[in-house]
């Protein structure tokens, strides 16, 4: 048990029968009644974003969550196929939970957030950044590079993202898998 003295980003809380992490807060103290903190919360199971206001002193109940290393095997018709990298148990996730799919090549380190108490899989996290191969492009055309102009590529893994005009197929470049924006070529 904990109170909004207890609040900070990245803190799990069991919250309407869901888990939630703090996303950011806020304390605020009005001239005129009682003090609150003001929250956003990211669902665990659904990845919904929701704004929530708490009373000051509030007891809250927290959740422990654990992250585990895990390496991505496969994808075939149950879900996503994973390997425990301590214990080289397989687990098998559905399509729901997989977070950032489309960027992962088989052997991916991925981290994999479990709630202790039951055991569950509640959502997977990849790297900031993934270096991937592109497969196809469209031909840059010279000299029109004054503008930010960008063109599709598509990846070893299938997803299509927007690339600078200067940036040719086979080429290795490194992803942002959070919005999934190129950030540079890799050498």
């Amino acid at each position: 048990m904990a109170t909004t003295a207890d609040f900070r980003n990245g803190l799990c809380i069991e919250f309407n029968n869901d888990l939630y992490t703090i996303v950011e807060f806020q304390h605020v103290k009005p001239g005129k009644g009682g003090a609150f903190v003001r929250s956003k919360l990211k669902s665990l199971t659904k990845g919904k974003v929701i704004e929530n206001t708490f009373n000051a002193g509030e007891k809250i109940e927290t959740a422990r969550i654990e992250k585990r290393p895990f390496q991505f095997l496969y994808k075939d018709e149950t879900g996503y196929n994973f390997m425990d990298n301590n214990t080289f148990e397989q687990v098998t996730l559905e399509e729901n939970i997989v977070e950032g799919a489309r960027f992962m090549k088989e052997g991916q380190l991925v981290d994999i957030f479990y709630h202790a108490e039951t055991e569950r899989a509640l959502s997977t996290e990849l790297p900031a950044f993934v270096e991937l191969l592109i497969t196809y492009t469209e031909p840059g055309v010279k000299g029109n590079t004054a503008t930010n102009a960008t063109k599709k590529a598509t990846l070893e893994t299938g997803a299509e993202i927007n690339v600078p005009l200067f940036v040719d197929q086979d080429i290795i470049i490194k992803v942002d898998t959070r919005d999934g924006t190129y950030v540079e070529r890799v050498k």
